[in-house]
């Protein structure tokens, strides 16, 4: 059944290193390494000066959320001059949720003699950067790069490896959970227990939900195999599902929905992409506005302008913030949209 989605943009008073998500449906089809690979290799005519840039990308897997940083990316590149078939070669990976993987394709850019690697998600950026010390390496899609050993710190690298977070207004999507959901009181935040960055954004999370007088609960996996069971148990127990941007929840989302919506639990989620696929709402950052600005830092490396051990890591503009509610997921579970966001 289609889904109806109401999304707006919103400017939100608040840190510019708070920016989540949002996302757009991408081309590529997923592809992976070693047995399963299916290697996509541009053919690419030479730019007049003789140069034509390798670019080999690590994608952890494929979903709404990571497909549209992907697809800014190249859009950013050829904004600022780079373009497939004319100076650029690209050679694409998707290691299907495999982290083993990751470290595979890494060694695979890393010996092709890649100009840059771009990393999509955090077990992809630490698999490219236990790979190589000097090819530079932008990062996309990864919540904290210093917590995750990839930087030094967040405001100067000191490494080979830069990019953007997608660090989410996580209070604010706990507000939008009280006011969607005003007589909850106690709400699981479901994640992966093995992705570093899931974790900072749980523990974020339950801080804000404690503010807000909310009794918040960890409801952990550690594979996509157990997200039915893990959701099926929280039933007669939450009032509502808090979903951060976690890689293993975004890709199983219909599972968590199929459950959840079917028990009229509501699920805030941390990207819009998550809410197509059966959630409730949230507010996030654009992915695919995420990707351009990863681009626009990897044309400036390309272009000598810049090394990453000199470039912070960089954050979307906090007025690029989107509300994106599934009225037929609010209707189904007997959730009311408020006025003032109804209006919208």
């Amino acid at each position: 059944m289609k889904k109806k989605i109401l999304s707006l943009t919103l400017a939100l008073t608040m840190a510019a290193s708070l920016a989540a998500c949002g996302s757009s449906t991408a081309s590529q089809e997923g592809s992976t390494t070693t047995d399963t690979t299916k290697e996509t290799e541009s053919t690419t005519e030479a730019a007049a000066d003789g140069k034509v840039y390798k670019i080999g990308v690590c994608q952890l897997v494929q979903h709404d959320a990571l497909d549209a940083s992907y697809n800014g990316f190249i859009d950013g590149l050829k904004e600022a001059g780079f373009e497939e078939g004319k100076n650029l070669q690209i050679d694409y990976q998707n290691a299907q949720g495999e982290q083993a993987n990751c470290a595979t394709i890494a060694s695979k850019l890393v010996n092709n003699q890649s100009d840059l690697i771009l990393a999509i998600a955090t077990p992809a950026a630490q698999a490219c950067a236990n790979a190589t010390s000097d090819i530079p390496i932008v990062v996309t899609a990864v919540t904290d790069p210093a917590e995750s050993g990839l930087v030094k710190s967040n405001e100067s690298t000191e490494t080979n490896v830069t990019g953007t977070s997608d660090l989410n207004p996580i209070s604010d999507q706990m507000d939008l959970l009280v006011k969607l959901v005003p007589d909850a009181k106690t709400v699981a935040v479901l994640y992966n227990s093995s992705e570093t960055n899931s974790k900072i954004q749980a523990d974020l999370a339950k801080e804000a939900g404690e503010k807000l007088g909310l009794e918040v609960i960890d409801a952990t996996i550690s594979n996509s195999n157990e997200i039915q069971q893990v959701v099926q148990s929280l039933v007669g127990k939450v009032n509502a599902i808090y979903a951060p941007t976690d890689n293993l929840i975004a890709a199983g989302m219909a599972t968590v929905a199929m459950v959840a919506n079917e028990n009229k639990i509501p699920v805030i989620c941390g990207e819009s992409g998550m809410v197509e696929a059966g959630g409730l709402a949230t507010y996030g950052i654009d992915y695919y506005e995420l990707g351009k600005l990863t681009g626009a830092q990897a044309a400036k490396i390309l272009n000598g302008e810049a090394q990453p051990s000199e470039m912070p890591i960089e954050y979307l503009d906090a007025s690029k913030l989107q509300f994106s509610i599934n009225k037929e997921v609010a209707e189904q579970i007997g959730v009311e949209i408020p006025a003032d966001l109804e209006a919208n």
